[in-house]
């Protein structure tokens, strides 16, 4: 199994793409602890895949604090973070966007990683066998849509801190990535469509991807599933398109 022996810390893993990654990593015989603001979900994932369930809101530092404990409590260490939990605007004009919504999405998009960074990469320094970071973001951060500006912008500086985060954390052999998915049927889907989610609705959006459908719980979790590996380990700085083609 490809992750046989590594522990891991999936966020957002109790629906949409954070379920799929927690069920491909158990798969592979990792060890998964699956953050949800959502413990009831968190739960259900955790015990069908024999994971570790934990609540908490990833934009404050305590609770992210304490999802790093839990990991190191259970497994001994930790191997790979996957920055998964996040949240939208709706898709309006941008002059509608209130202070609340902006506020949020930066909190939960771009803060939680701040948080995340502070209580993760000392563990792994101190542990001396490097790591994988691998956050979740979007083709939204490389080429972004009308209506999402500011979600678009929180994206951006995901990647941002993903390409400078691997250069900072090199010495160390913490490996930091991102997977920028393009439109998934998740619970997000109404809230980036801006409007009801119809078959006319979300042929307007396959309709700007070239393989022509939409990502997959199962499409991103593969591409993590690499990213964690050790098959991986030369590979880091990489903002990696999931996406059809909408980016090429």
């Amino acid at each position: 199994m490809r992750l046989q022996g590594k522990s891991a810390i999936v966020t957002g893993a109790a629906s949409g793409f954070g379920e799929g990654i927690a069920r491909r990593f158990a798969a592979e015989g990792a060890w998964v602890i699956c953050a949800d603001m959502n413990l009831e979900g968190a739960n259900r994932v955790a015990q069908e895949i024999g994971g570790t369930p934990i609540g908490g809101d990833v934009s404050r530092q305590a609770d992210v604090e304490a999802l790093v404990a839990k990991a190191v409590e259970e497994f001994g260490g930790l191997d790979i973070v996957v920055n998964n939990a996040g949240t939208t605007h709706r898709n309006k004009p941008i002059l509608e966007v209130t202070e609340e919504e902006f506020d949020r999405v930066y909190d939960v998009n771009v803060k939680s990683i701040f948080w995340m960074v502070r209580a993760a990469v000392p563990v792994m320094q101190k542990q001396g066998r490097g790591g994988s970071i691998i956050n979740i973001s979007s083709t939204a951060g490389i080429r972004p849509r009308p209506g999402l500006t500011w979600y678009n912008s929180t994206k951006g500086a995901v990647n941002t801190a993903t390409l400078a985060m691997a250069q900072e954390f090199a010495k160390d052999n913490i490996r930091v990535n991102a997977v920028c998915p393009v439109m998934s049927a998740t619970g997000l889907l109404t809230e980036f469509m801006g409007g009801p989610d119809t078959p006319e609705t979300r042929q307007k959006f396959t309709a700007t991807i070239p393989l022509g459908r939409m990502s997959t719980p199962a499409d991103i979790a593969n591409a993590c599933v690499w990213l964690g590996e050790d098959a991986s380990s030369f590979i880091t700085g990489v903002l990696l398109p999931v996406d059809g083609g909408r980016c090429a």
